[in-house]
């Protein structure tokens, strides 16, 4: 009999960057996926859905109760995704018909999924995937090359007009900068725009997929883009070695690294650029097995 391929969760994490406020990530797991949603930070004047204090937290919520109930090894990754984004889109509609696009509630994604006969990641935004194959070889999978790099970018400039993370109260609270924000906001799950989970079910048609080179066993960690950041801006680790540190020590002692480059080593991203002193990091490490 064919063995049919496996996922087992070895641990989780998710830790809020600002304990004050709503955690905006949310994980799951089930026999056939595990995955991370990140909820992108509201660019609105006010909060639309106040059952979790946050919309970016509310819509991460609404996905990650239809991944965790939805997904098999048979089921269409898009279909789930869509019936997700049409009762997010009538429930935050139904009240509020005219709110502001760049208001909108949308989120990252990275999952891994088993299937009847291969493994694959599926994504969208900038969260990720980090696999160690047992040959030693590793690779990062995440649906848009070059986020990070032009994230940091965009960053640097805010941070060299302005000082700093923190100050005039940070990019919501500087006016260039959250007109640029709510501009590339209003692009998103737009033809030519990026593609996330939210309010607009076409974006299930531009799920972002690609089959797992595995052979053996391997082991992983999904992410948002919170813990992505020791290996893509501080460069704490490679690929590989972020895996091996969360085989080796646990998810907890990486986050805790990550929060001393955010809030010790460079609380201004003066070194390290980017728009948060410190974000909500949400992390799956599994086992894999083809």
């Amino acid at each position: 009999m064919t063995r049919k391929p496996t996922i087992s969760v070895l641990a989780t994490i998710t830790d809020p960057g600002n304990p004050a406020k709503p955690n905006e990530d949310r994980l799951g797991h089930n026999e056939a996926c595990a995955f991370v949603i990140d909820g992108a930070t509201g660019l609105g004047d006010r909060q639309y859905i106040d059952e979790t204090g946050s919309d970016a937290a509310w819509i991460a919520a609404q996905f990650a109760d239809s991944f965790r109930s939805g997904i098999t090894r048979d089921t269409a990754i898009s279909d789930i995704a869509r019936a997700a984004s049409l009762k997010a889109r009538a429930t935050f509609t139904a009240n509020h018909p005219e709110v502001p696009r760049y208001a909108w509630p949308l989120s990252a994604f990275a999952m891994v999924h088993a299937a009847e006969d291969s493994l694959s990641f599926y994504g969208l935004g900038d969260s990720c995937l980090f696999l160690l194959r047992e040959d030693g070889t590793a690779s990062l999978h995440m649906a848009i090359p070059g986020a990070y790099t032009r994230e940091q970018a965009h960053a640097q400039s805010h941070i060299a007009r302005t000082g700093g993370i923190t100050k005039g109260g940070g990019a919501l609270g500087d006016a260039e900068t959250l007109t640029a924000l709510r501009k590339h906001r209003e692009s998103q799950n737009t033809p030519g725009g990026i593609w996330t989970l939210g309010l607009v079910p076409e974006a299930a048609d531009h799920l972002v997929s690609e089959k797992l080179a595995i052979t053996g066993k391997a082991h992983a960690i999904v992410c948002s883009d919170g813990l992505s950041d020791l290996v893509v801006l501080y460069e704490a680790y490679d690929a590989a070695g972020l895996v091996r540190a969360a085989l080796d020590r646990g998810l907890g002692p990486l986050v805790e690294q990550l929060r001393r480059f955010e809030r010790e080593t460079d609380p201004e991203g003066l070194r390290y650029p980017r728009f948060k002193q410190c974000d909500d990091t949400t992390a799956i490490l599994v086992e894999l097995t083809a």
